[in-house]
């Protein structure tokens, strides 16, 4: 029997502003009817099922991750993410060991645990107060600023160069405002690679920038990848922490099961980013005609990997795929991506969020509980996460 394949379908009645406020809908829509559909509005072909993805990141011949018109060119300038190959590869390998598992446990896990026990010394006399604001935000900005090597930098600019830069990769709608504060945003990150490169240069240590000053990289290309880490190094940890949270407090009988059991910890982070990943899109290219899940995609066609959706994808992960579920079995997820472009800070995202931040703030705020009167405010769809986790507890 010979297969039907069907043109590229053009989805034009979705805004983005709704896709913003709760993509999920759209993307279960998707999944249903076009898995692999042209949104309009984004001028940019969605993927947004959990196969068609993996199938995606095991060619990078015919779906590069090189893409001149990625946002995150003009956002960032050339970074290791939007390279392939040995070219890719080359400057992965100047980076592992800073954010390899033995270096986060040696090096980096004792600031990190300086860190979290600060921000729980400011909120445990408050007795309430926003915890995106005031625990998540610190605790992610504070620890990247170290492993990338800027530790100077204040965590409230890393904090406004991380959003600006994501506002601008995010910015499928070309709103002139977002590009201007990622200027803005560029200025400032580069005067503080500048800054610091003179104190690694003579005398390195395990950071990401004193590793590729040493690895020998013109300072165009550690711009573009201290960049890159601050734009989704920083929002990760940040929003899989308060992800986290809400998902524990929402569920008060998985909160109990994982208060009880230090062994489900680990579980229950990797659940929290399955159920809202925080990097929900990234984007490839195609390089020739190919088919996939019967849709043609034309040679040039810019594509989203929406990992957003392939996270919820019911093929994989069950009916209920939208529900955080801490016992639900465990099976890959696609939070961290996959293939030769997997995270290189999952495992500190692992180790910060889910063996220290969340743990720490139960174990040290009594009566933890989210604010009846004001519940979390969420936000995103290229990049999604709690907006704001206003909470109460005693003193």
């Amino acid at each position: 029997m010979v297969e039907t394949v069907r043109e590229l379908p053009v989805i034009d009645d979705v805004a983005l502003g709704a896709m913003f406020d709760d993509p999920y809908p759209t993307y279960a829509r998707l999944r249903r009817e076009a898995p692999v559909a042209w949104l309009k509005p984004a001028n940019i072909a969605l993927i947004t099922t959990f196969d068609d993805i993996i199938a995606i990141e095991k060619d990078d011949t015919t779906f590069p991750a090189n893409d001149p018109r990625s946002l995150m060119f003009r956002s960032m300038g050339h970074t290791l993410m939007r390279r392939d190959g040995e070219d890719h590869m080359t400057e992965r390998r100047a980076l592992v060991k800073t954010f390899s598992p033995p270096m986060i446990k040696s090096h980096w896990a004792p600031k990190f645990e300086d860190f979290v026990e600060e921000q729980i010394a400011h909120l445990r006399t408050k007795g309430g107060g926003d915890l995106f604001a005031e625990y998540c935000a610190p605790i992610a900005s504070r620890a990247l600023a170290e492993v990338i090597g800027i530790p100077e930098v204040s965590w409230q600019d890393m904090l406004w160069w991380s959003q600006a830069l994501i506002d601008a990769t995010g910015n499928y709608a070309d709103l002139p405002e977002p590009w201007a504060r990622c200027a803005q945003a560029n200025e400032g990150i580069d005067a503080a690679i500048d800054h610091h490169a003179e104190y690694w240069r003579r005398a390195p240590n395990p950071s990401a920038l004193s590793a590729m000053l040493q690895a020998g990289f013109p300072m165009e290309k550690i711009r573009a990848n201290i960049k890159v880490a601050i734009g989704g190094g920083m929002n990760e940890p940040r929003d899989a922490i308060a992800t986290m949270i809400v998902a524990l407090l929402e569920n008060p009988d998985q909160c109990a099961a994982w208060r009880a059991d230090p062994g489900l910890r680990r579980k229950a982070f990797e659940e929290a980013v399955r159920w809202v990943a925080p990097i929900g899109l990234y984007p490839r290219k195609v390089a020739r005609d190919t088919v996939l899940s019967d849709t043609l995609l034309p040679a040039g066609t810019a594509i989203g990997l929406v990992a957003g959706s392939a996270c919820r994808d019911e093929r994989k992960f069950g009916p209920d795929a939208g529900r955080y579920d801490l016992h639900r079995p465990q099976a890959p997820h696609l939070a961290f991506g996959s293939g030769p472009h997997f995270c290189l800070g999952a495992w500190m995202a692992r180790m910060l969020v889910g063996d220290m931040a969340v743990p720490a703030l139960f174990e040290n705020l009594p009566d933890l509980r989210l604010d009846p009167d004001h519940p979390p405010r969420w936000g995103g769809w290229v990049f999604r996460g709690p907006l704001s986790v206003p909470a109460l507890w005693g003193i």
